[in-house]
């Protein structure tokens, strides 16, 4: 299983491994505070693509089909998460105050589908 949580909610037994899944490190956190097992900068949107989006709601839909694509032509990026989530809970840190409209989101529908598909 694989959910998602903000970098700012405390740690609890029930996020199992914790991947950090930003390009930028969160503000306001020191790495040695964050409790987590990777970071995967690769994993997260393009500088680009992060900065297209910039938030915009309007451009949500649009944003998850470029970020697909990134994530299509990256397997590498997302692959430890993959193989992590096949044997045990996974929780996808993000900082963003969208909690509607993130890349955590798009990457794990993206990730839960191939659980799903084998």
């Amino acid at each position: 299983m694989i959910q998602i949580k903000r970098v700012y909610e405390p740690h609890a037994a029930a996020d199992g491994a914790r991947f950090l899944v930003e390009r930028l490190w969160p503000r306001g956190i020191s790495k040695a505070a964050l409790d987590m097992d990777a970071w995967l900068k690769d994993a997260a949107p393009s500088t680009a693509l992060r900065r297209w989006f910039n938030h915009d709601p309007e451009r949500w839909t649009e944003f998850k089909r470029r970020y697909h694509w990134e994530l299509d032509a990256n397997p590498d990026a997302w692959g430890p998460i993959l193989t992590k989530a096949r044997r045990s809970r996974v929780t996808l840190l993000y900082s963003a105050h969208d909690i509607e409209h993130n890349n955590a989101i798009v990457l794990r529908d993206f990730l839960n589908a191939r659980l799903k598909a084998g």
